[in-house]
């Protein structure tokens, strides 16, 4: 096996295979016509990734075309030569993406640029004075380009919208959200036409439901959330089982398919959640009021209600529509001090749903949940926009509560479902799925792991691989591997999506599982109230490929919500530290690349970079597989998850880029001034391409 795989990488050194991924080579097939998606670069480095293929190709700009990012392009693939990158030239644009660029406006007498804060483009674009649509000098503005002629170096462009000053909050945080593709404001049609529904509460309809009204019900949110989507409701039974109910607003009573509200719903598929603000996906007259489930208000539910005995044990339960009347609404704070204390409203009801649901976790676990419980960083904003400080958002008792029997109703609503009855052909639905962590990143982590002492199981049942990561994530709190460990292991998940072919959910260990609980601010959950509508009464099976486009549009859609949600902390961390230039901090290694360091600081969680081109006390070598940089010299390694200490050299706001500065045992900073102008940049370059000659050296050996 040794000599095949250096034989193997011989081979691929001199470019007669190409490893398109670790372990998987092809033939290549130089000097041939080709189609693809082109990706573009500000620094330069353009290429195309080719249809039915995992290599993606170098496209020199001169050769590109002019193809903007995420076009389809046909291209001649270079005959490869030895030693050199292969490249290709983009010889026509098939299908342009349509897209749109945010940047600051610069206007000058004849004509305008704009300043992008795109990583997909390195130039500015020329906007004709006609074009700017009443633009003015440092304004965020969002520009589409119109035409690239090929002998110029900048495309030209017109302003599609003015979203303030550059650097006002508002003005960017929409334009994080029009980076994504993101709406930033509401269709005024939407909102006129909600504002036209009633609650609807009448006689008739309560005689159609299960009134729940009676029983002691009540919400447990953040506290400064409007949209309460869920409560719970407990009380003895005779037998002296317990009946709880999972309570969901009802949002598909009043939202048709296809209407107007459905529509704008679909296409935004979630609420979007910044440092500062909630995009809602439903108008508030829906989300903030009639279907939200405040205190002391019948509200229309779907419900799944639980008999369960002392031990959580699920004896019988039942899916249905339902009226509910909420007593209180708590926060999560009110809640925990209730837990803590025993003492307060409710105290009876909601101690009991903890002991529950802690026993429910427990099995949870032992069945081979994995345990990720990792802070999130919070920041107070003034009336500015302005970060004042920083707090860590910390699952508690009453948050793990609300959480386990949100995961109760929808993997009871999945099983309900997805399990066939009478061997019929399952229906189709729409499943939350978690496929199995990359057998490559888990084996590194197993590798690392059993350096520091930690046996990890890489094969075997799922139940058996995550009891493995638990019990690691357990033996590592509060030692110094734990930053390194806990973040190995999350990388090595895959993110979770919606889907109509149900694999199960590898990280929750359930074989069935949806989302159900959020209709107001997930559109998958509204789907599947209405799967669930039709199936409960009897209704025949969706049209399988329709549902599964919308799972797909829902994933993407959300995943662009969880980058939008990154930046704006990104921007704020960057707005926070820009007033504290100079000071130092502690922090641990995040992230190891080619271009530098990523820290997180310890007592604020803001991340920034110490580039490469400033460790100048030696040359680093990448070592990918051990997540660190080796000086080459002094033999010094960082390492992914090492302590270390830091000065705040730069923060670029409008790019939402921190630079720190490594600090000695001294507190000196270890970067060196540069002797000249462009001494950096030169060392840069240099150790990049040394950097590059070493990774085919050690492929060849």
């Amino acid at each position: 096996l040794k000599a095949v795989a250096m034989r193997l990488a011989e081979l691929e050194y001199d470019g007669n295979i190409i490893e398109v991924a670790p372990g998987k080579y092809k033939a290549p097939s130089r000097g041939t016509v080709a189609t693809g998606v082109f990706t573009r670069r500000s620094n330069g480095k353009n290429g195309v990734l080719i249809d039915g293929d995992e290599e993606t190709i170098f496209v020199a700009e001169r050769n590109s075309m002019h193809a903007l990012n995420g076009d389809r392009v046909k291209v001649l693939v270079a005959a490869h030569r030895k030693g050199m990158e292969p490249e290709c030239k983009v010889v026509e644009i098939i299908e342009p993406n349509e897209q749109t660029f945010i940047g600051t406006l610069k206007v000058e007498r004849q004509y305008a640029t704009l300043s992008t804060d795109s990583k997909f483009l390195a130039t500015d674009i020329f906007i004709p004075t006609k074009k700017l649509h009443g633009g003015k000098s440092g304004d965020k503005a969002v520009v589409r380009i119109t035409d690239w002629p090929d002998d110029a170096k900048n495309p030209r462009g017109e302003v599609l919208d003015i979203l303030g000053q550059t650097g006002e909050n508002n003005a960017e945080m929409h334009a994080i959200l029009a980076e994504f593709g993101l709406p930033y404001v509401y269709p005024a049609a939407v909102e006129e036409a909600a504002g036209k529904i009633g609650a609807g509460i009448t006689p008739e309809e309560i005689a159609r439901r299960r009134d729940m009204r009676s029983s002691t019900t009540f919400t447990i949110d953040p506290r400064d959330a409007k949209d309460f989507d869920d409560a719970l409701s407990i009380s003895r039974l005779p037998n002296g089982n317990y009946e709880v109910g999972v309570h969901i607003a009802d949002v598909t009573h009043y939202v048709t398919p296809d209407s107007i509200i459905d529509k704008e719903a679909q296409k935004r598929a979630t609420s979007v959640y910044l440092v500062d603000r909630v995009v809602p996906m439903l108008p508030e007259h829906l989300s903030n009021g009639i279907c939200s489930l405040r205190p002391n208000e019948e509200k229309l539910t779907f419900s799944c209600v639980f008999e369960m005995d002392g031990n959580a044990k699920v004896v019988n339960h039942q899916i249905c529509r339902t009226v509910t009347l909420s007593d209180r609404r708590f926060t999560y704070e009110e809640a925990q001090e209730i837990i803590e204390t025993g003492k307060g409203d409710f105290c009876n009801e909601i101690l009991t749903l903890d002991k529950l649901a802690k026993i429910l976790r427990k099995q949870r676990y032992e069945n081979g949940s994995v345990d990720f419980d990792r802070e999130e960083v919070r920041f107070d904003i003034d009336e500015n926009g302005h970060p004042v400080s920083v707090f860590f958002k910390e699952s508690k008792d009453a948050n793990k509560l609300i959480e386990e029997f949100m995961l109760l109703a929808n993997r009871t609503v999945a099983a309900e479902i997805g399990i066939p009855k009478q061997r019929k052909k399952p229906k189709a639905f729409v499943f939350r799925i978690h496929d199995a962590p990359d057998t490559t990143r888990l084996q590194d982590l197993a590798t690392i792991a059993r350096t520091f002492g930690y046996k990890l199981k890489t094969n075997g049942t799922p139940r058996e691989i995550n009891r493995s990561i638990n019990k690691m994530l357990q033996d590592v709190k509060g030692k110094g591997e734990e930053n390194l460990l806990s973040v190995l292991a999350i990388r090595s998940m895959a993110k979770a999506i919606y889907s109509t072919d149900n694999i199960g959910h590898y990280g929750l260990g359930f074989e069935y599982y949806t989302h159900f609980t959020s209709p107001i601010r997930r559109y998958p959950d509204m789907m599947v109230h209405r799967l669930l509508e039709r199936y409960l009464s009897g209704g025949r099976s969706v049209v399988h490929d329709k549902l599964e486009e919308q799972c797909k549009h829902s994933s993407a859609m959300e995943q662009l919500a969880a980058n939008a949600e990154r930046s704006s902390i990104k921007y704020k961390q960057v707005e926070y530290m820009a007033d504290r230039l100079g000071e130092t901090y502690d922090g641990i290694i995040s992230g190891v690349t080619e271009w530098g360091l990523y820290v997180e600081l310890n007592e604020n969680k803001c991340e920034g970079l110490v580039p490469i081109r400033d460790l100048a006390d030696d040359y680093y070598d990448f070592d990918e597989r051990n997540y660190s940089l080796v000086g080459r010299h002094t033999k010094t390694r960082y390492r992914l998850g090492d302590e270390v200490r830091i000065q705040v050299a730069r923060a670029n706001i409008e790019r939402r880029m921190l630079d720190f500065a490594l600090l000695d045992d001294k507190g000196r900073p270890m970067s060196q001034p540069d002797k000249e102008p462009g001494a950096k940049e030169a060392l840069r370059t240099s150790q990049s391409k040394r950097n590059k000659r070493q990774r085919y050296k050690n492929r060849k050996r």
